[in-house]
């Protein structure tokens, strides 16, 4: 590109960040709204459509509109929500749920059962197509119906006995299993409403929910507007509107924060040192690992040697340093502070053993090495740590990498139907257990984009699961991590999340939680 042509896309872009700031200047004048949140959501929602949601900013809109049979406390323990309580058999196989009488769609119709029955039943046909249908395989015939193997939605193991009481059997025992039907995939959903108005029932015009919140409006790429549910059981949201904008510019939506226009924001790497002594810094543990996956099946890393040598020449140390703000080098996947993570699994920086092990399998100093592209959606932090892990394997393998950076639903997509050569994603807890991450991992996993299947592996995750021995479960845990990290290197962990915020001091009652989960309808603003 000429030096003309940079200097006119400079100008460009400039305009257009300054014209985005002014249209948030304009609307608010520079000062905090009276009972609005507003919140930099980075990206347009790729669908509000629960049953088939994967990612965390879709999540975070539909945890604020939607509830479930249960939630989570600030300890992170599964407490009633639809269902005011529920009991379990002696084998621990069934569960009964019993629904608030109280609870109301935000038409004012009740919440059923049936309700449930739907939604569950719709999120393991594989006419859905759902990532997530995995999550719910411990359902006694989830697995055979996702699979096609049974093709009557009605074996799946969960049924209406009467219209406020949910009965749920289970393939096997779970001790854990409340903590799943927090997550957005188990929420109930209106048949009614789904059928009627397919391709835009998550539409504001359409949507009916049952959360504190309320989808009032969508300008799609640039912000989503909530308001209060008046038929919510609980208590009533204080504030009168929760914005999500969606900013994908770190630098920008600190530049709207400091101008008054966004009330809690996540800074930019660069723009952490300088605020870390202010009142407004809070930070936060995450239950959340950044890695870098593999397509095992194309080449070159479909040699587990050419895997074993890139995650060999990166120098996790720096990553601190490069991201500002406490995160921690990750060799393993499970993060601190859950049970199996065990910090000596994965392959520690061993520059000359990677270049054997690249020799090995046929590239001498990287020689004939083809070269290898790394995918990444649109982040400052993203751009940093892929351009990092460049190069390190540039300098330290002599190999060719490029970077290739996309908008973030478009790099879903790519993951769902053709997945890179290397990725990046991170993972975050949806419950707090170690189940959640070693089942990403699964032949069956919809989240699983490294089109890797190990029968062992599987065989491991699933004993741990049924396990209360906390210590074998750990042992087992410990085994599956190193067939995934070490004996077969699927993935390269980087390191383990840590949550840094900027709240404007006038934000009160917002509670902070390991598993970044922003549950609004208890915050206000105070004047």
């Amino acid at each position: 590109m000429s030096l003309r042509k940079i200097k006119s896309f400079a100008l460009k872009t400039f305009f257009i960040i300054f014209l985005f700031i002014c249209s948030f200047c304009s609307s608010s004048n520079l000062k905090s709204p009276q009972n609005v949140l507003r919140f930099n959501l980075s990206t347009e929602p790729p669908t509000l459509d629960w049953s088939i949601t994967t990612d965390s900013s879709s999540i975070q809109v539909i945890n604020n509109i939607m509830e479930g049979l249960c939630k989570f406390d600030q300890n992170l323990k599964p407490i009633p929500a639809i269902a005011w309580g529920w009991s379990v058999d002696e084998n621990g196989k069934r569960y009964i749920f019993h629904l608030r009488k109280d609870a109301r769609w935000s038409d004012g119709k009740p919440v059923l059962a049936k309700d449930f029955v739907y939604s569950w039943r719709r999120l393991v046909n594989p006419q859905t197509a759902a990532e997530y249908a995995y999550f719910i395989y411990l359902v006694k015939n989830a697995r055979a119906i996702n699979s096609g193997k049974i093709k009557d939605l009605t074996k799946l193991g969960v049924y209406a006995r009467d219209s406020h009481t949910l009965v749920v059997e289970l393939e096997k025992p779970a001790v854990y299993f409340p903590a799943i039907t927090t997550f957005a995939v188990t929420f109930p959903q209106r048949k009614d409403l789904v059928e009627k108005y397919p391709d835009s029932w998550t539409e504001p015009e359409h949507i009916i929910t049952n959360g504190p919140f309320m989808l009032k409006s969508w300008h799609h790429e640039y912000k989503l507007i909530l308001t209060p549910n008046p038929y919510y059981y609980g208590e009533k949201p204080k504030l009168e509107k929760v914005i999500f904008y969606m900013v994908a510019e770190q630098t920008t939506a600190l530049t709207l924060y400091e101008t008054g226009d966004l009330d809690l924001v996540s800074p930019p790497p660069s723009a952490i040192p300088s605020y870390k002594r202010s009142a407004e810094y809070h930070q936060y543990p995450f239950l959340a690992t950044y890695y870098l996956g593999f397509n095992v099946k194309k080449p070159p890393v479909n040699d587990p040697k050419v895997r074993k040598a890139l995650a060999m020449a990166i120098d996790r140390s720096y990553i601190p340093e490069i991201l500002q703000g406490d995160q921690l080098p990750a060799r393993s996947f499970i993060p601190p502070g859950m049970l199996g993570h065990n910090p000596e699994i994965g392959y520690k920086f061993n520059p000359e053993k990677a270049r054997q092990l690249l020799a090995e399998a046929g590239y001498p100093d990287g020689k004939n090495f083809p070269a290898i592209t790394i995918a990444f959606n649109t982040h400052q932090v993203n751009q940093l740590i892929c351009e990092y892990v460049q190069a390190q394997w540039q300098k330290n393998l002599h190999i060719t990498v490029y970077l290739r950076n996309m908008e973030w639903k478009v790099f879903l997509k790519e993951l769902e139907l053709d997945p890179p050569q290397v990725f990046r994603l991170g993972w975050i807890a949806d419950y707090p257990d170690p189940d959640n991450f070693a089942r990403v991992f699964i032949g069956e996993s919809g989240n699983n984009h490294t089109e890797w299947k190990s029968n062992e592996y599987d065989q491991l995750v699933e004993l741990a699961s049924q396990i209360n021995d906390q210590e074998k479960r750990k042992k087992l845990y410990d085994k599956a991590q190193k067939i995934l990290i070490e004996r077969d290197c699927v993935i390269i962990p980087l390191y383990f999340y840590v949550q840094n915020w900027l709240i404007k001091p006038y934000v009160k009652g917002l509670e902070l939680n390991p598993m970044g989960l922003f549950y609004f309808h208890k915050v206000w603003i105070e004047k």
